[in-house]
């Protein structure tokens, strides 16, 4: 195992895995902006060093900085989270050029990943089913000419990048000119490359994903499933497992398909195979590999007493993960808890002056704040993750209204509200609900009272 691991992200996450190193034995040094100086997961590290100011592209995008506070510090390996540069296999190899090991999968499985129309024809050929689509890239001209063959609607989507930007959906020809341009301009923007290409758009879908891990000796095993489907603007604000969507016999395919596009790229280390499932002809589709360790891992961790931060750095060290045959118990349900104004929106920035998470069986708060600390305008406002369990999704969901009602936060405005609402949906707690369900509620909000 390592002596000394680098982090190379901030936050929640960077605090998730100094508890992760620490539980194999290995230090932990943690970088840090000038915005990050008070930050909690800055005084958990062993060691911590500063890279730059607070903007991003000043920082934690800097990839020189980070390698040197990696040689400065000596440490032997790098884990970098999620975001940032965490899927940059450019970035990946960097690392071990610089003769650390990459706590992550082979950066040629993440180029293979990265470019959604390349990775739907690798993961078609190894017989994982794909949304009707264009084989590649198109132009106005194509784009035209594809959507008379696929009919509408259709879903724009850029070619590299995720986290749902970029993507539009069109309902019509008069459409499809406006949101190629909006989608091109917003891909070139996020990732520096304007390619889009166009997908049959599924009425009402349900996000699934599984969650696979590559071992060290090539075997790729899953995890189980995640449903990710309360979304907004293509954002997952609240994860939970197993998926009500999904028969036992319908699982066992999913998972199955997922392990297939894992190995077929050679796949090592955790990574998430994401899907669009068809509720109405119980029909799933591959959407796109997270090559990286996901937001919502937790979850997965609580119904299967595994430790995935734990697994990575076994599994980049050479080690088997020590995950043997696992069967999911229980539910479970994940809260992201943002720093953001619950009607409008939009980021929350300021100083936390109350932070009190609710404590119990069952509760656990993977948070990256404190009393005290300022909510920086830097970077994303996400502030901590509620993860609540328990023996049904029944009781876990009644756990979780209690949970959140005894949640305190004061001085940034945040979106507990947000969760009390999902909650108290009949959608939700029939589990018969889909990606547009806080579109819908946010409607329900705007009628007049009596109708």
């Amino acid at each position: 195992m390592f002596r000394r691991v680098l982090i190379a992200n901030r936050g929640e996450i960077s605090s998730r895995l100094i508890r992760a190193c620490h539980k194999v034995g290995a230090e932990a040094v943690a970088v840090y902006s000038e915005a990050d100086a008070g930050a909690p997961f800055v005084r958990e590290a062993d060691e911590a060093v500063a890279i730059g100011p607070g903007p991003a592209a000043e920082s934690y995008l800097k990839t020189e900085a980070i390698l040197t506070a990696a040689r400065d510090s000596g440490a032997e390996a790098l884990h970098p989270g999620y975001g940032f540069l965490s899927e940059n296999a450019g970035f990946a190899e960097a690392v071990e050029a610089a003769g650390l090991t990459w706590v992550g999968p082979p950066p040629a499985a993440m180029r293979s990943m990265a470019d959604k129309v390349d990775a739907r024809a690798l993961v078609s050929s190894a017989g994982v089913p794909v949304v009707p689509g264009t084989e590649g890239p198109v132009d106005a001209a194509g784009a035209e000419a594809a959507a008379n063959e696929l009919n509408f609607p259709l879903m724009v989507k850029a070619a590299k990048g995720g986290g749902g930007i970029g993507m539009t959906v069109v309902h019509d020809h008069a459409e499809l000119a406006k949101a190629l341009e909006t989608a091109t301009a917003r891909a070139q923007a996020a990732f520096g490359d304007a390619a889009v290409f166009l997908e049959r758009y599924v009425d009402k879908p349900r996000h699934v994903e599984v969650q696979v891990l590559g071992e060290a000796d090539g075997r790729v095993i899953h995890l189980f499933e995640r449903e990710c489907s309360v979304q907004r603007r293509h954002q997952k604000v609240i994860e939970e497992t197993p998926s009500m969507a999904l028969d036992a016999a319908t699982r066992a395919e999913l998972c199955a398909a997922a392990v297939r596009a894992a190995e077929a790229v050679g796949y090592r280390s955790a990574g998430t195979v994401e899907f669009i499932f068809d509720s109405a002809a119980q029909e799933f589709y591959f959407l796109e590999m997270n090559t990286r360790l996901q937001v919502e891992h937790p979850i997965t961790e609580v119904t299967l007493g595994v430790d995935l931060a734990e697994a990575m750095l076994r599994v980049a060290a050479g080690e088997p993960s020590g995950i043997g045959v696992v069967q999911p118990s229980g539910h479970a349900i994940e809260f992201r808890i943002y720093a953001e104004d619950p009607v409008r929106f939009l980021p929350s920035p300021g100083r936390i002056e109350t932070w009190e998470p609710p404590q119990g069986e069952g509760i656990r708060v993977d948070s990256g704040v404190a009393a005290g600390y300022t909510v920086s305008h830097f970077y994303d406002p996400l502030l901590a993750k509620l993860i609540v369990s328990a023996g049904t999704r029944e009781a876990a969901i009644d756990r979780a209204v209690g949970a959140l009602e005894t949640f305190r936060i004061e001085g940034v405005k945040h979106n507990l509200p947000t969760h009390l609402d999902v909650l108290a949906s009949p959608e939700f707690r029939a589990g018969d609900y889909d990606t547009g369900l806080l579109s819908l509620l946010g409607e329900r909000r705007k009628e007049p009272a009596g109708t």
